[in-house]
């Protein structure tokens, strides 16, 4: 319930208006604009306020139905300066891609960012994806590393299904008979990377037709490509894997992770690979699948520790060549 005053709740809505690209939509459900509602002085005064401030963050109200507001966000930057109330723009220290573990604040953030791109101007779904040259840029990726990437992960993807679906169906009471070789739709739906990088695992799985939704992770003490994820239309966070993963347990059918082990053992990190796969354990549900890619030796230590869990854990070789192994661990049903 928002209060309708920039010293309150109000700030909420610059918040809002923090996170929708430039012409997004934001969709509001409230019986205060109601007819019954407004019949009483006091919410007629809100409701005001709130349009006030709407219109004072450059909103267009596109449509008022019942109890649904329909406001779109401006694509001119002009707009903003032209203003003459609150809230005014943050000052150029303010830094709006840093916002973790800060207080709101009161400005209009973002106006200054290179990634001001109108959605009506992004390359159109789902060949977004795959980002242009020029969305590159801006995150300081170069367009050869982003084409490699994802030729990378559309090849892995195909051999991870073609190793797993054995190991996964095999025992399984809804595995599929020959006449139906794919994995039933229902088996993966939540998958967690733990280590995203460009978000190209979440990619080749919606190019290869699998029908999961992906939680994009980038490890703080690593490269923060999670604005470029954004842009590529997935979803993800930032994240210490030394802290606890803030989600319910049981959450994930699968967990995905490439150069991790690599990545902690290069920080020196303060906690653990037990500590870290205790947490993964929470998380994923019984029977759930662990992914897990990385130089051998690492591979090996860490097929010990998830012995230590009672994971079933097994390593398959990738490529000849190369000295990166696969180890596979499913989360057994436990029964007390």
């Amino acid at each position: 319930m928002l209060l309708y005053s920039l010293a309150a709740d109000g700030v909420f809505l610059v918040e809002v208006d923090r996170l929708l690209r430039p012409g997004g939509y934001f969709v509001w459900t409230t019986s205060l604009n109601t007819h019954r509602a407004l019949r009483d002085k006091e919410n007629q005064k809100k409701w005001a306020t709130i349009r006030a401030l709407a219109n004072n963050l450059c909103w267009e109200m596109l449509s008022q139905q019942d109890e649904t507001n329909v406001w779109k966000k401006t694509n001119k930057r002009d707009c903003y300066s032209s203003r003459k109330s609150e809230p005014m723009l943050c000052a150029k220290s303010h830094d709006p891609e840093s916002p973790y573990y800060k207080p709101l604040n009161p400005c209009i953030a973002g106006t200054r960012s290179k990634r001001w791109i109108p959605i009506e101007h992004r390359t159109a779904w789902p060949s977004q994806a795959r980002l242009n040259s020029t969305e590159l840029d801006i995150h300081g990726v170069n367009s050869e590393d982003f084409g490699e990437d994802t030729s990378t992960w559309d090849s892995m993807v195909r051999n991870y299904w073609s190793l797993l679906s054995p190991l996964i169906f095999s025992d399984h009471p809804k595995r599929p008979g020959d006449e139906e070789p794919h994995p039933p739709f229902n088996m993966l739906r939540n998958v967690l990377d733990m280590n995203a990088h460009f978000g190209g695992f979440n990619a080749a799985l919606l190019k290869s037709g699998k029908s999961v939704w992906v939680m994009n992770v980038v490890p703080t003490n690593g490269p923060n490509y999670l604005p470029l994820i954004f842009d590529r239309g997935f979803i993800g966070v930032q994240h210490d894997w030394c802290e606890a993963f803030p989600t319910y347990p049981r959450t994930y059918d699968m967990v995905h992770a490439d150069g991790f082990l690599s990545l902690e053992k290069r920080q020196k990190r303060r906690c653990s690979t037990l500590d870290i796969f205790l947490e993964v354990d929470r998380i994923l549900r019984p029977e759930g699948w662990i992914i897990i890619r990385d130089t051998a030796p690492l591979i090996e230590a860490a097929r010990s520790v998830a012995a230590q869990l009672r994971w079933d854990a097994r390593i398959l070789d990738l490529d000849i060549a190369s000295d990166e192994k696969l180890l596979v661990c499913q989360k057994p049903f436990l029964k007390k």
